[in-house]
């Protein structure tokens, strides 16, 4: 598995040295750079150490981390990619079986009836006569190819690649599945937070409705300002459906995950909890670390070697094969005769075999095997590309993402002391109901867009998580 790695590793340089030599020397510095650090140059909270395989504990939440240990045990994406596992290693078992010598017995039992020519003295003419014998056999067939061209040796090495493909691929589900699974519970905590939020302004425009009325039966208010009151507080109850509905479907979606029915988790989640806070500091690792730690990078590494392999063994089709044969046995008319050794009967010898003409079959599938091999390669570079792209973009949004959150953060805090003082200068009679309104608009308003921000700086935090490909470490498959 080092040696392996260590390919990797060399493989992963070399296409970055192919992308330098692309881009010409006026970018070459800048993408020598980029291999050995991050695109972006400041990103907020993030360090350059190696990242946590159990990333879910740096949030401190003791029901995420439940959720994920059930999740990995009952997930049906995750038995299936496990299930697929086991095919290739049996396939792989197939394929190693080849190496060896195939025994078989066989047994026949036969009634026969011929007609025989028998010659009389004094007769021109031969006469026939029937007759009825029995025949009865047992044997043993034995075949062993031998492997002068490499062909076995290396539908064994595709079959071993086959096998290490499948277990990454187990392991890229089992990282998207964590990922998911904490997205979904970040977006819980977080609709959660918004409906709290609303009800809270809810109870606080009721209070301004009881205020206007009853400065309205004292004439210090006018009806208009007591319908004004009343249609911004229905406007904030109609948002209270649709977080009670994106709070359900957060919940389904968890239970659907664990491998459970939508409803299962209703009463377990429907308590409100705080969102998941993040770390001061989250530990990245650098870009060539990514390579090695990405199932979906690996598994396009392993995809390469099965390819290669499968071209050998299809040019080895070109060469003769070389197989031992034999087989021995006994044979008698009476079923009690096998036990004699007059009916013995063996045979032993080489065969061999050579394409002459086969119609262009294996010289197009040597042409098949290749574009194969290619098409892994594009794959891997792709893969390659793709797993920094997302992961600049998770760092991006990560840091981004907390910058606005701290605006918001002082943006709700001045809307609190503008609200206080425009309804103490509408009680005192010196200031206008509108003022009060707008201070509870944009109060509301803002404080929804925080909820929304922090919970987003949690989901950009798992993305960041997800990206890095960490997790699958802490769950072999078993």
């Amino acid at each position: 598995m080092k040696a392996q790695r260590k390919a990797l590793a060399v493989r992963s340089v070399l296409f970055l040295c192919g992308l330098i030599s692309v881009c010409g020397p006026n970018v070459r510095a800048q993408t020598e750079e980029s291999t050995k650090t991050w695109a972006a140059t400041s990103i907020r909270g993030v360090s350059t150490e190696k990242p946590a395989a159990e990333w879910w504990n740096s949030f401190h939440d003791e029901e995420l981390t439940r959720l994920i240990r059930r999740a990995v045990a009952n997930n049906l994406d995750l038995r299936l990619a496990a299930a697929r596992v086991d095919e290739a290693r049996a396939a792989r078992g197939v394929a190693k079986s080849a190496f060896y010598p195939s025994v078989g017995v066989t047994t026949s039992a036969e009634r026969l009836r011929e007609r025989v020519a028998a010659f009389n003295p004094g007769v021109n003419a031969p006469t026939f006569h029937p007759v009825e014998l029995n025949n009865f056999q047992v044997g043993f067939d034995s075949a062993w190819e031998i492997d002068v061209f490499g062909r076995i040796r290396n539908e064994v090495k595709a079959a071993s690649a086959n096998v290490r493909s499948a277990e990454e691929d187990r392991r890229d589900v089992l990282v998207v599945l964590l990922g998911e699974v904490a997205r979904s519970y970040a977006d819980l905590r977080g609709f959660q937070l918004r409906l709290e939020i609303a009800e809270k302004n809810i109870r606080t425009q009721e209070d301004t409705v009881h205020l206007t009325q009853t400065r309205a039966a004292a004439g210090l208010a006018t009806q208009l300002d007591v319908s004004r009151a009343v249609a911004e507080l229905e406007t904030t109850n109609a948002v209270v459906p649709s977080l009670r509905s994106a709070i359900a479907a957060s919940i389904h979606r968890i239970s659907v995950l664990l491998g459970q029915e939508p409803a299962a988790l209703e009463k377990e989640l429907e308590t409100s909890a705080p969102v998941p806070v993040v770390p001061p500091e989250v530990p990245v690792g650098l870009p060539s670390d990514l390579l090695k730690r990405r199932p979906d990078v690996r598994r396009a590494d392993d995809e390469i070697a099965g390819a290669a392999a499968n071209v050998k063994a299809a040019r080895a089709d070109y060469f003769p094969r070389f197989t031992l044969l034999g087989s021995a046995g006994r044979q008698a008319t009476q079923l009690h005769d096998l036990s004699l050794s007059l009916g013995n009967f063996f045979a032993a010898g080489p065969a061999i075999s050579l394409p002459i003409f086969t119609g262009g079959r294996i010289r197009s599938n040597v042409a098949v095997q290749n574009a194969r091999w290619k098409q892994t390669q594009i794959l891997y570079q792709s893969t390659v590309l793709n797993s920094l792209e997302e992961t600049e973009n998770a760092l991006v949004n990560y840091s981004q993402e907390q910058e606005r959150r701290d605006r918001l953060q002082a943006a709700v805090s001045q809307n609190q002391t503008a609200l206080e003082l425009s309804r103490e200068l509408y009680t005192s009679g010196l200031g206008d109901f509108l003022a009060v309104l707008d201070a509870q608009r944009q109060l509301y308003g803002n404080e929804d867009l925080l909820a929304q921000s922090q919970t987003a700086v949690t989901t950009n935090l798992i993305a960041l998580y997800k990206a890095l490909g960490g997790g699958w470490e802490s769950f072999p498959q078993q």
